[in-house]
Order: structure tokens, then sequence, then C-alpha cells
């Protein structure tokens, strides 16, 4: 590579829990000859995402090619935040082949597209692509279903439909903007579900896109990498909700930092996160569990009903706390209730 040539970027997009990090981890173990750096962005203060990657990392990315951005949007804090990120990844002693970000599940995709036309980089980096990843059992389900006759019936009965969700708004967004469409967790969706949650997609769509199925994060490589979208200079076939607006807010969604006692049993934890979704309609719990009598720390990640925990790697010298990023819509994030469910 030489210094004229633009590095290739992978916008890796996706609602909360689609399973962006996941695709990563495959991306890494993975890499096709070529020398990774990956930019995290998150909703919150606790970096759980970045921790996962920063565990896998290695010889083809190493740690210091794993950069957290966690006090904001990026494309909301482009000159402070994610210039510098992009320049110090240039400025490594040995350039990336290829950056990878991971844009947090609340983020709305274009407005990162439009970053990339700044002066101090635009002429050393480009958009290869971008990757959407949709949960394929939630789609199948109908949470964010375009505009059909019974959507229609429903907002004629109802005046408070009459404007689609923020959730709606933000997925399709990320779908508009996409170059490839990955349905994740297809093994949950079953070949009906697949087919079900490609329509929805296809509709949605404002372009032909491809729509694959993956399952734990696995797909080719060279599906998705390398696709020379240039993306930066195609922004007018990219539509978005928010066109014409010179900022977009994050007002819509919330987070609020949990800290808990080492908790004794995971299953009764599962239960009252579970709740959480049921009761107060949480999207998302993420964070590291201390549990009694175990060296090893606990990932638990939820999304809606749905967690999944696992023991990753022992606490060693970082302090035995359990910190759990609640996340959902703003008016949704009563954190005395929040708090009250779990125990804190």
């Amino acid at each position: 590579m030489t210094d004229l040539t633009k590095i290739p970027v992978t916008v890796i997009t996706g609602f909360l829990g689609a399973g962006k990090t996941t695709l990563i981890r495959h991306l890494m173990q993975n890499p096709q000859g070529k020398r990774l750096a990956i930019l995290v962005n998150e909703f919150g203060t606790v970096g759980v995402d970045g921790e996962i990657l920063k565990s896998c990392a290695d010889a083809n990315c190493p740690v210091e090619n794993i950069v957290e951005l966690a006090n904001g949007c990026i494309c909301c804090t482009v000159a402070d935040d994610f210039i510098p990120t992009i320049e110090a990844l240039m400025a490594l002693p040995e350039r990336p082949d290829h950056i990878l970000i991971e844009t947090s599940g609340l983020a709305l995709p274009k407005p990162l597209l439009k970053a990339f036309d700044w002066p101090a980089i635009r002429s050393k980096i480009t958009v290869d692509g971008v990757v959407a990843l949709a949960d394929a059992e939630a789609v199948a389900a109908g949470r964010f279903a375009p505009d059909v006759a019974a959507v229609d019936a429903q907002r004629a009965a109802d005046a408070s439909l009459d404007h689609e969700t923020p959730l709606s708004e933000v997925f399709e967004d990320q779908i508009a903007c996409a170059d490839i469409v990955l349905l994740s967790k297809a093994d949950l969706a079953g070949e009906a579900g697949l087919a079900a949650a490609r329509a929805v997609i296809e509709a949605e769509a404002p372009r032909k896109l491809p729509v694959l199925p993956m399952t734990d994060g696995v797909i080719d490589p060279r599906v998705i990498l390398g696709l020379n979208a240039a993306a930066e200079d195609d922004l007018a076939a990219r539509p978005s909700h928010h066109d014409g607006a010179d900022d977009h807010e994050h007002d819509d969604f919330d987070s609020v930092v949990i800290e808990l006692a080492e908790v004794d049993d995971i299953e009764a934890l599962v239960a009252k996160v579970q709740r959480l979704a049921r009761e107060q309609h949480i999207l998302r719990v993420k964070g590291y569990v201390a549990v009694t009598g175990r060296p090893m720390r606990l990932l638990l990640q939820a999304v809606g009903e749905r967690v999944r925990h696992q023991f990753d790697r022992p606490w060693g010298a970082t302090p035995r706390q359990t910190r759990l990023v609640v996340i959902a819509e703003h008016h949704d994030i009563d954190e005395a209730a929040i708090r009250a469910v779990l125990g804190a």
C-alpha cells in the first residue's frame, strides 16, 4: 500500500443486539491476510463490546488497533473524536489495511458517511461499504414492519399511530444506507422467518440489496469486504428520514448504569432482566457480573427478553464489580424503577 492509496473502511451498523460484535470477531479471526483496525462506538459508558473485541486481539489486529469511543455518537463528535481517532489509526507504525467501524445500535449511519468528506481525512480513507445487520427473528415478528395495509388500518383507527416510532426510523435509515444486509440469528428464525424478514427488508430498501442469512457472525469475509462502494460519494442513493436536517439528536434514547453487589443466583438475575424488558420496555442490557465464588467474570447481554451470558475471563486485577448498562427509549428510562427490579 502506498501513501496515496485510500484505506478502505467498512461501516457495520444494525439495531441493538443484532450481532455486530460477533461479526467483527469472526472477521478478526478470518482477516484474509489483512491487517485490521477497529473503531467501536458504544452507547453508554461501560465499554462491553470493545472489551470483547480486545480479548480477541492478535497479530492481525493488535490491541492498539482497537479503539473505543463511548462518550457520544461519533457522527455528532466528528471534530473532537472521530477525525483524531482515524488520524491516530493511520499514523500507527504499521498502517492498517482495512478499518472496521462498529456503530452504536442507535446510530444513524448517513451522518457518519458525511464525516468522510472532512478535509482532514477525505483523501486518505474511503467507505468500502456499509453492512447493516438485522435480527432475522425480530424482523420476521414484524417489529419494524413496512407500511402495509394492516398498519394503515391501525393508523386510521388510532391517531397516536400517525408517526412512526424512533426505533422504526433508526431501522429504516440503517437499511436505506446499506450496501448489503445480513439477517443475523438465522438459525432462530428458520426458513419461514428468514423469508418473512427478507420481505420486510426488500420493502424498506430504496434499491435492490443483497440480503443474506448469517448465524453466529459467520460469513465469508470476501462477501462483505472489498465492496469498493465509495459510499461517501453516493449519499443521494441512501435516503434518510433526517435528510435536510443540519444535525440529529439521540434524545429519543437514554441509558443508565446500574451497579450491583455480587450475584449468587445467575438465573434469578436473568429473570429480573427479562422482567425489565417485559414491564418497562427496556431494549438492551449489557455488562459484566461478579458471581459469588467464581473467579471468572460473567458477560451478560440481553436484547428484549432474550438473555445470553457466559464466563469470559478471570477478573484478575480488575475490581470485582457488577455493572450493567440499561438502554431504552428516553420515556421508558425510570432509574428508580429499574433499580427496584434489579435490587440495586
